[in-house]
């Protein structure tokens, strides 16, 4: 009991642990209120013409599907056009008919509006025959934002792989783990005493991240509960075999940043491209990140096809991460 009231007491003046504990939760805050934002202005289409290029009724009928810019002479527009940060159309008359003038960086759904913008205008009036359905535009966000926070509550219950890390390698430096090498402590009561507070308050800034993000049922809350006390356990875990194998601070800093960036960039790679590759998704689950990513994204989607298999995979990460440390700890007291 004393060792866990050391290593509570520790938090408070280890800055990197309490960045990582309350990020994840500012970042949540932040998702949250970002979700509540309307966005579709991104996807509006803008129109550029000029005074002598076009005329009242081609302006007319592009302000029916965007805003429309007249520019006063054609090297303006041409300069709007070319400006990088937007996706500006412009369009002078040709004839009867109209031409688009692009400058080549635009997004595919812009430059595929502006090629058929003129057989469009061509068939104005044959389209006001047509019957017209207005569709409920698709919230280009809610994909990513998703994304977004499954990420975010990986980086919460990495928050105990960080604690731990830092915890043993400051040890190391002050000449503490010389001391604990020689108290009567068990492997099992010394991995208790060094997970303990990277677990806890893993789970504690992951839960906190998932009630800001999330409106789940009792049931939902339920498996994104497993979801976090598994991962927050592995990440733990691991951040004992970083300390370990950490000789310095700035070396423990370039194993724990290496960590984060494999517990983030896999999972990503496993959702967007291990759907159609069932080898790549396979190797992928050897982090155990990719399995919280999937269960907490079905999770997000209202769906929860996979996640009974997911938390199978980190519950068998959590049993051969915690053997394989008490075979490392075996054997380095027998190297001793």
């Amino acid at each position: 009991m004393k060792g866990l009231m050391y290593q509570l007491k520790s938090v408070r003046k280890d800055k990197f642990c309490i960045m990582s504990f309350l990020l994840p939760i500012i970042v949540a805050v932040a998702l949250h209120f970002v979700g509540s934002i309307d966005l579709s202005s991104l996807g509006e289409f803008h129109f550029g013409v000029t005074e002598q290029g076009t005329n009242d009724e081609v302006t007319t009928w592009l302000e029916r599907y965007g805003t429309v810019t007249v520019y006063p002479e054609q090297e303006e527009l041409v300069a709007a056009i070319n400006e990088s940060s937007t996706n500006l159309i412009g369009v002078e008359t040709d004839g009867d008919s109209i031409q688009t003038i692009l400058s080549g960086d635009e997004l595919e759904m812009f430059r595929q509006t502006a090629n058929t913008l003129p057989a469009l205008y061509a068939q104005r009036e044959m389209a006001k025959q047509a019957r017209v359905q207005v569709l409920e535009r698709q919230d280009m966000m809610s994909g990513y934002q998703n994304i977004f926070i499954a990420i975010t509550l990986i980086v919460a219950m990495f928050m105990g792989c960080t604690f731990n890390a830092m915890n043993i390698i400051s040890e190391k430096e002050d000449g503490v783990a010389l001391i604990n090498e020689i108290l009567p402590m068990t492997d099992w009561q010394y991995m208790i005493q060094k997970i303990f507070v990277g677990f806890v308050f893993g789970c504690l800034s992951a839960i906190l991240t998932a009630v800001i993000c999330f409106r789940l049922s009792f049931t939902g809350a339920v498996v994104m509960l497993a979801l976090i006390v598994l991962s927050a356990f592995v990440s733990a875990l691991i951040g004992l075999f970083v300390g370990k194998l950490s000789d310095g601070m700035m070396v423990g800093v370039v194993y724990i940043k290496i960590v984060m960036i494999v517990f983030m960039a896999v999972p990503i790679l496993n959702y967007l491209i291990g759907a159609g590759n069932k080898v790549l998704s396979y190797i992928c689950y050897l982090i155990p990140s990719s399995a919280t990513f999937e269960g907490i994204m079905d999770l997000a989607n209202g769906t929860a096809s996979t996640v009974i298999k997911d938390i199978v995979i980190l519950t068998l990460h959590c049993v051969l991460c915690f053997l394989l440390y008490l075979i490392v700890s075996k054997r380095q007291k027998k190297h001793i």
